[in-house]
């Protein structure tokens, strides 16, 4: 059940919060094939909630940094707007999306993971495989998915490694579930035509379409704000570097409406603040099953104080 706390800002005052207690991820339909580092799966229902609160309705979504997908596939899916882009800076996730959107190899990318032997492989064979990069797209992707599938966490970034002992002793065949993987793509390619995918740079794209009154963006960077470069987002994501505050510039220029999920740090909520932003904390698990507060930050979260989310 969801309750309201109380909260003190950074200047001493008191804030009051709906914090709604962790989501069952379980209960969220499942849709990407990737096993995202801070993945989102968790936020479903409060998307769904602050989607269907908008008057009037998106008409398109763009998730400028768009990682593992849930949150844009679950949009296109539910048909929570019109259409939708999906855009990606690092190369072996944006293979992923390429193949399965852009070049129709998505079917093609099906059946080579069912047909694949991850047991007639070593865990050693598997890196140098997965580590030569592919000028083929579909075949950039399927090693995409496969480092994604059989390494620690997901993680693409480098440095990773391949997963030892896994669940049950099982290695690097843990968490390759190709049935899964194949019925989450082709599900994809059911859908593919009301989604749009960009390689490049996130923030460009939402320079271009800040003046759409009815274009909306989830923005959810993976990339450490800390200025030391100590994050999180070096040692998970290829692609960490970003300019924080040029994004909240962007974000305060937005016709339409936002939403942006964030650590809860204190240098965030000193940009939100300067922006004029509103913030909000929900709780939700790691993948860890540790429980967090992750802050939510747009023009106005009342949808968020005022309902549960579904």
């Amino acid at each position: 059940m969801n309750q309201v706390t109380e909260q003190q800002d950074l200047f001493g005052g008191i804030l009051f919060s709906r914090v709604s207690s962790p989501v069952n991820v379980a209960s969220v339909p499942q849709r990407s094939p990737f096993r995202y580092p801070g993945g989102k799966t968790w936020l479903v229902p409060h998307l769904r909630s602050w989607l269907r609160s908008l008057r009037p309705k998106a008409t398109k979504f763009i998730e400028p940094f768009v990682g593992g997908g849930i949150i844009s596939l679950t949009v296109a899916a539910e048909k929570l707007a019109e259409h939708v882009t999906m855009v990606e800076l690092d190369e072996q996730v944006a293979a992923v999306w390429k193949a399965i959107i852009e070049t129709n190899d998505g079917e093609w990318l099906a059946e080579k993971i069912l047909n694949f032997d991850i047991n007639g492989i070593s865990a050693d064979e598997v890196r140098v495989f997965v580590e030569e990069k592919s000028d083929n797209v579909r075949e950039q992707a399927f090693k995409t998915i496969l480092k994604n599938r059989t390494f620690h966490g997901g993680i693409l970034a480098p440095g990773s490694s391949p997963i030892k002992n896994g669940e049950n002793g099982k290695g690097i065949s843990s968490r390759w579930y190709p049935e899964t993987l194949r019925k989450r793509i082709l599900g994809i390619v059911h859908m593919r035509e009301s989604i749009q995918f960009i390689e490049g740079d996130g923030l460009a794209i939402m320079e271009s379409h800040v003046h759409s009154p009815t274009t909306v963006f989830f923005i959810d960077p993976p990339y450490t704000v800390a200025g030391n470069g100590k994050g999180a987002g070096r040692r998970l994501y290829s692609c960490f570097k970003l300019d924080h505050e040029r994004l909240f510039e962007l974000a305060n220029k937005i016709e339409g409406d936002f939403l942006m999920t964030y650590d809860n740090a204190e240098e965030v909520i000193e940009l939100a603040n300067k922006f004029g932003f509103d913030t909000e904390l929900v709780a939700m698990k790691n993948t860890h099953h540790a429980e967090m507060k992750e802050l939510l930050i747009g023009k106005n979260l009342d949808w968020a104080r005022f309902t549960i989310p579904q």
